[in-house]
């Protein structure tokens, strides 16, 4: 049985678009996941850790046939791949990966909380999310009510890091 996942990425490290893409490309070639719709890249101002660079945020729908404890490994590893280094608390990095809903289930497992825990105080993960899936039920409320509840100036869609990453991901492609 196949579910559809969304995912977080972000990063303030490196080159987050490069990352993203990379990330991307791996969940795709991976033979349980099909990716459904990425969204833009975001520029947001650093969230718990205020004294480090400013992050690109994105999401993407994913379909998967990989239970969620699994399509977590899977995005563990692609962190690995990416240079991730866990060192501190809301740290800079090179990419994160969280799974922010799967199949419109509640997951509350150690080291596994779906929907995402603090999805709702983030509008660095609604907004991306609410532009891909508005609708999409968090709770009781969908994604773009959750979003338009924070009303953050601080999220704003990147045009140019969105446009690069789609000719990183066209690229590969062919």
């Amino acid at each position: 049985m196949r579910v559809e996942a969304a995912l977080g990425l972000g990063g303030n490290l490196g080159d987050p678009v490069v990352a993203f893409a990379t990330a991307l490309r791996r969940l795709e070639t991976h033979h349980a996941v099909s990716l459904v719709r990425p969204s833009s890249v975001y520029r947001t101002a650093p969230w718990g850790k205020l004294d480090q660079p400013e992050f690109l945020n994105m999401a993407v729908l994913v379909e998967t046939g990989l239970s969620a404890r699994a399509l977590l490994d899977l995005c563990l590893s692609l962190e690995r791949e990416g240079g991730r280094e866990r060192r501190e608390r809301w740290g800079p990095r090179t990419l994160d990966i969280d799974i922010l809903t799967y199949g419109g289930q509640t997951i509350d497992e150690p080291g596994l909380q779906v929907p995402h825990p603090r999805i709702a105080e983030r509008a660095f993960v609604l907004a991306p999310l609410a532009e891909i899936a508005p609708g999409m039920m968090i709770g009781l409320s969908d994604a773009a009510s959750l979003e338009g509840a924070l009303a953050a100036t601080d999220v704003r869609r990147d045009a140019a890091e969105s446009d690069r990453l789609r000719a990183l991901l066209q690229i590969a492609a062919r």
